[in-house]
């Protein structure tokens, strides 16, 4: 299949071999530890980005709960019907640590032609061998890192892959540090050929995860996507979010009673332990490091209200991306009627709630898209977007431009998203805003007021600034 989008992470790849190349790093080699969802893409940009360098590589992938021992026999094996040029001088070498497995590879390293080694599924290793770590600094430092070779170490589990490089930590300040995130919007516009309204849409739904996108035939509307998709349970759209769950979560646990919790809809403390405890609420002493960990793996995101106020106490939390939002409000409960073949059953609940999960889903996605667009010219100093609430949601404001988060020293501007179809922004809504300015914390009764709709602005609003489907777009070309 064609390979599109990643053009930034392609660049960003392509300078570090520059480095490697050019002997321009402060060693010759360089390390590179690439982490980002699981099915986000990472092991198909890297093996792009190796095809397209031009230069030889080996791409070995752990196996997870594999035995130590088997997994070194592979490594070694890998490196020896690799196109390295000393790849016959390792044929046959046994390993008895990752020391040595590890030296091997540097013995396949040629001293005068760059290459490329990538390490899938770091965590992995390091789950299986404790040792792991320890070794590949010592290696690194005596032997790898005066090679002519970029080695990249990719990994899903965020939370360990970004361990690797903290301090105290062996690797620690070996490396540079990669996120791959899912596409963004101007990626799923130009793979779905949508306008700029319909791509917000389309990313909604699958997130920007390039296995879902990619099954979006170009042109095709919202509708007909989700009717094909409802009708196959083989599609990607249900198939991707299950696996994901599984390679995050391999058994049932606490953890996943909590983001379906989180994706039916509730966003506080209370409200989740309540809906995630089988016989009764889950104690404080269970909720809060389960999700700790959930946010280290980057599938929950905590927001708290941005304003010149501290209101650490007041978070409301999310699931992160929005496929796996989308995933967990409509289509977990909805593949045994589409597997029974009642596909229709499930799209007609998505239809139902659509319009109102979508206003809430799509707010994330407008403050980053501002956040590209500024700071600006009307708005020079406006370095955070974020959202106001207070305890009983009322009010509770979409947009607030401010200087510095999490607690601003002076707000820019104060405003309100309205994402309906042909319904503009309108005097109702800017009244509504209007009276709600001056309950947040740093607002003046002259505070700016902005908006961003998806129909336009009826004429002759006061407003300072607007933004629409285009606008949003542009911030990611």
């Amino acid at each position: 299949m064609e390979f599109k989008g990643r053009a930034a992470d392609l660049d960003l790849l392509a300078r570090q071999l520059d480095l490697v190349v050019n002997g321009a790093g402060a060693t010759r080699g360089q390390a590179v530890i690439m982490t980002g969802r699981r099915r986000v893409g990472k092991s198909r940009l890297v093996q792009e980005f190796c095809d397209r360098s031009g230069a030889p590589y080996v791409v070995f992938q752990a196996t997870r709960g594999r035995n130590p021992v088997t997994e070194r026999v592979d490594f070694v094996a890998a490196l020896a019907h690799s196109p390295l040029r000393g790849a016959e001088l390792v044929a046959g070498i046994s390993a008895a640590d990752w020391n040595q497995a590890l030296r091997t590879l540097a013995i396949a390293l040629p001293d005068d032609a760059a290459s490329i080694v990538v390490i899938d599924e770091v965590p992995w290793l390091v789950e299986q061998d404790s040792e792991f770590e320890g070794a590949l600094q010592t290696v690194w430092d005596r032997h790898l890192s005066a090679k002519p070779v970029l080695l990249m170490l990719v990994g899903s589990d965020i939370s360990v892959m970004e361990a690797l490089q903290s301090y105290g930590r062996p690797f620690f300040g070996r490396a540079t540090k990669m996120t791959v995130a899912p596409l963004h919007l101007a990626d799923v516009q130009a793979m779905t050929e949508l306008p700029a309204a319909e791509a917000v849409d389309a990313l909604l739904i699958t997130g920007g995860f390039p296995e879902v996108v990619q099954s979006w035939r170009p042109g095709m509307s919202r509708t007909d996507f989700l009717r094909d998709a409802t009708a196959n349970p083989l599609s990607p759209l249900l198939v991707a979010g299950e696996l994901t769950l599984l390679g995050e979560f391999p058994e049932a646990s606490r953890s996943r009673a909590v983001l379906e919790a989180i994706g039916s809809g509730e966003r506080t403390f209370g409200t989740i332990a309540a809906a995630a405890g089988s016989t009764g609420a889950l104690p404080a002493g269970t909720l809060t490091p389960l999700l700790n960990t959930l946010q280290a793996k980057r599938i929950v995101a905590a927001d708290l209200p941005l304003s010149t106020k501290p209101d650490s106490k007041n978070k409301r939390y999310r699931i992160a991306d929005s496929y796996m939002r989308f995933w967990l409000a409509f289509l977990e409960r909805g593949i045994p009627l589409i597997e029974r073949g009642r596909g229709d059953l499930a799209l007609e609940r998505i239809e139902r709630s659509w319009t109102s999960w979508r206003g809430r889903a799509v707010e994330p996605i407008i403050r980053e898209s501002l956040l590209r667009l500024l700071p600006d010219a009307d708005w020079p100093e406006t370095e955070a977007v974020g959202g106001w609430w207070n305890r009983q949601n009322n009010p509770e404001i979409d947009l607030i431009g401010a200087d510095r988060e999490p607690v601003a020293g002076a707000v820019h501007f104060v405003g309100s998203i309205k994402w309906l179809e042909g319904q503009p922004f309108g005097r109702h809504d800017y009244d509504a805003l209007a009276r709600s300015v001056l309950a947040i914390p740093g607002t003046r009764f002259d505070t700016p007021l902005v908006a961003v709709s998806r129909s336009g602005f009826d004429g002759d609003l006061p407003i300072a600034a607007h933004w629409g489907p285009e606008d949003l777009l542009r911030a990611w070309r």
